[in-house]
């Protein structure tokens, strides 16, 4: 089914949910990144979802709402977050106490869009008056979430905030439709402490981020299309979100707006049973509480605020499955197909019993299932190939401290990353401490504290026997001297996740090589190799433009989060070509000029170097490198530079046998053009440099009459000229052998 069709089944579910009240004192905005206050009434906005009746109880759904339900009573769900300024106290203080209510002069109003056909740019919009029915905790995403911002928070400075980065816990400044008000200061002061006292509960913000509003609206309409639930979701497959971003601002620009992505990452991994989805889908504020559908129509869930890191105000998206959602709120919403409850259990709230054991077995005794990613059915045919990939991307730790991602080359567990992850001081990515800046510092899995929950420790305790083929890792080649084992010797504690097993595995590595030419790459040799590694395939030839490109990495996440690789997708968006050095010219014939840096859209983020960037082939056309970043130092995701195939062919070539040290040497020597490519700076020209114009001596015979100042005036002048054309034209022809510093 195609897009265009998909937008249309959309539409038939997508509401805007306003929500307005008497504030005086202009405090109910708080949190919010966007609102209307005028004459002491604050509005605000989300998304929302139209429910059809194959989804919920009607019968209890008119039970709550009363003897004046009415025929035609329909249910919307949205985000608790914009209903909840407006609860009276006792239901703010207790959500389960009956029926909640709203402070006097409060209403809830949704807009909807009728009258829908394929031809048809819009339907008639109109608004509603809503009744809140229900507030629905969803304590398996609740659980997850907070047990997600522990395990990631490893300091102060890394951790994590819930909430848009446009959101503000400050007094709201006037605008100019707001009215001039008194503010009671102490009033002021104690509501920013209460605020202040949820942003450092992560329990308390994970229930109110992950919480649900039940609406009733009385509402005629033709019968909604039916509506599928997206079943097992997988990482990369479509998404496609719709909500109205700033909809109060004006509903008829923003009402029912597209964004389109795909799935990064699902909590907890290997399960079943999805607590959160992590979407590689741009989104704005106000479009929590819309809705997200699959491919074939199918519902996957609710848009909710996103996550946000302190230091970099990078935002992770998330999604809250409708089996979560109906699991939360069993007695009004329905699970389709309506099969039985599936046992999910919590002993005594810690997410750790169900982490447990969603790794322990494929059918543990709580009900939950996992499967394994080589299922054939697990994806569709279209995944298979990045499936395939994502067996090949391992995660890396350096002595507890920092991480990355790195991609197996061959069955003898040789492992291709980036320098900088070893060596930072020569990319300039080194601290006074020693930290990788790009790679926020981790509490290691080993010495996290037994009272920390939320979180499975996968190795030692929790990794049942298991039969692996041992092989020797040291590789030697006597004749050139080189002894991979023993060529980096150091104090330092090189660790690798294998994630492509069940459960994930652990290993100590080595440093094999380090690049001393232009490339940021390494290779690490695994000590003991399991006989199931799976090996990326590289693609040589040069991608096209506008092809699409996916990057399989361990950014953002903390490896004690328990995460598989995440998938971003994007496309080439540059392919910037370099003089191709000679050893290349015997694989690529007749080829002056191949590519030396891509640039792809995908999202890139700290933890994600070392990555793999393959095709809709599963075919490795990149190593991610590094990433763009504003003049402060933020990191700008979607603008990103990897290191083609074609490039890393002498690393391939090496990794055939591991025995011939030559195009590993070649990698090792200048190469002006490459480092002129990296370090950002103009291709080197081939054009003799144009002869200088000198000009005559200072001090001549020559009957001048001026005088000697003036004249050593001008010839300052005219030499500072002469020094700029010659430094424009000159400036690339000067660079030395020595790697040239980069400027990303």
């Amino acid at each position: 089914m195609g897009l265009p069709e998909t937008v249309d089944f959309a539409r038939n579910f997508s509401v805007l949910v306003r929500v307005q009240g008497p504030d005086p004192k202009g405090l109910k905005m708080r949190k919010h990144a966007f609102h209307q206050y005028l004459s002491g009434k604050t509005t605000l906005s989300a998304s929302g979802m139209l429910l059809p009746d194959t989804l919920y109880n009607t019968e209890v759904a008119k039970c709550i709402w009363g003897s004046d339900s009415g025929q035609n009573l329909k249910l919307v769900m949205t985000v608790a977050s914009v209903v909840e300024p407006f609860l009276t106290i006792q239901h703010r203080e207790n959500l389960s106490q009956g029926l909640p209510e709203l402070i006097p002069g409060a209403r809830i109003d949704i807009m909807v869009e009728e009258n829908m056909d394929v031809n048809s740019d819009k339907g008639d919009c109109h608004w509603l008056t809503a009744r809140l029915l229900k507030m629905v905790d969803v304590p398996i995403s609740s659980l997850a979430l907070k047990s997600l911002v522990e395990a990631s928070s490893g300091s102060q400075e890394h951790g994590w905030e819930f909430g848009w980065s446009l959101a503000s816990t400050h007094q709201p400044s006037m605008n100019g439709i707001q009215t001039q008000i008194e503010y009671d200061n102490k009033l002021l002061m104690e509501s920013h402490r209460q605020v202040v006292g949820e942003l450092s509960n992560p329990s308390l913000m994970a229930r109110s981020t992950t919480r649900i509003a039940i609406l009733g609206v009385n509402l005629y309409l033709n019968d909604l299309p039916n509506i599928g639930i997206s079943p097992l979701i997988k990482r990369g497959e479509f998404l496609l979100a719709m909500g109205s971003p700033f909809g109060i601002l004006s509903p008829v620009h923003f009402f029912n707006s597209i964004s389109v992505g795909s799935v990064a990452n699902c909590y907890p991994p290997k399960s079943s049973d999805r607590a959160l989805l992590m979407a590689d889908i741009r989104c704005l504020p106000g479009m929590e509480g819309g809705p997200v559908f699959g491919d074939q129509n199918t519902l996957v869930g609710i848009l909710i605020r996103p996550l946000r890191q302190k230091n970099s105000d990078a935002e992770i998206q998330l999604v809250i499955p409708w089996e979560a959602i109906a699991s939360g709120c069993s007695d009004l919403l329905l699970k389709e197909p309506q099969i039985a409850e599936k046992g999910i259990h919590f002993n005594k709230g810690n997410l750790n019993a169900v982490g447990n054991e969603l790794f322990s077995n494929s059918n543990g005794s709580n009900g939950l299932r996992c499967y394994s990613d080589d299922h054939p059915n697990a994806c569709s045919p279209s995944l298979l190939p990045i499936e395939k990939a994502m067996a090949s991307i391992c995660l890396i730790t350096v002595d507890n401290g920092v991480w990355a991602s790195g991609v197996v080359l061959n069955d003898q567990g040789l492992i291709l990353t980036n320098a900088h992850l070893l060596e930072p001081w020569r990319f300039g990515k080194t601290t006074v401490s020693g930290r990788n800046p790009e790679a926020p510092f981790f509490q290691p899995e080993d010495s996290a504290s037994p009272e920390v929950k939320g979180f499975s420790r996968y190795q030692k305790s929790n990794i049942p026997p298991f039969s692996l083929n041992i092989v020797k890792s040291s590789v030697v080649d006597e004749q050139k001297g080189y002894k991979l084992k023993s060529l980096y010797r150091g104090h330092r504690s090189i660790r690798v996740r294998l994630d492509h097993l069940n459960p994930w595995i652990w290993c100590e590595a080595k440093v094999v090589y380090i690049c001393k030419g232009p490339l940021d790459v390494a290779l690490l040799q695994l000590d003991c190799i399991s006989d199931k590694l799976s090996p990326i395939e590289a693609e040589f030839a040069q991608p096209s433009l506008g092809s699409k490109a996916y990057v399989i990495g361990h950014g953002l996440l903390a490896p004690r989060c328990g995460f598989s690789p995440s998938v971003c997708s994007g496309v080439v968006a540059k392919v910037v070509k370099a003089e191709m050095p000679l050893y290349y010219k015997s694989f690529l014939p007749g080829v002056s000029h191949f590519p030396a840096m891509l640039e792809t859209t995908a999202a890139v983020h700290p933890g994600g170097s070392g990555g793999a960037v393959v095709n809709s082939d599963g075919r490795l056309i990149g190593l991610v490198t590094s990433n763009a970043r504003h003049g402060g130092g933020t990191v700008i995701p979607h603008l990103n530079f990897s290191i083609p195939s074609v490039v890393l062919m002498p690393i391939f070539q090496f990794a055939r046998d591991m025995q011939d040290f030559t195009p590993l040497q070649i990698l090792d020597q200048p190469n002006e053009h490459l480092s002129s490519v990296w370090a950002l700076m103009p291709p080197l020209s081939s054009k003799p440099r144009p002869p200088l114009n000198l000009r005559q001596p200072l001090l001549d015979d020559n009957g001048d009459k001026e005088g000697k100042g003036s004249r050593f005036a001008k010839f300052i002048a005219e030499r500072n000229e002469l020094l700029k054309r010659s430094d424009q034209f000159g400036k690339a022809e000067r660079l030395s052998n020595e790697i040239l510093p980069s400027k990303l």
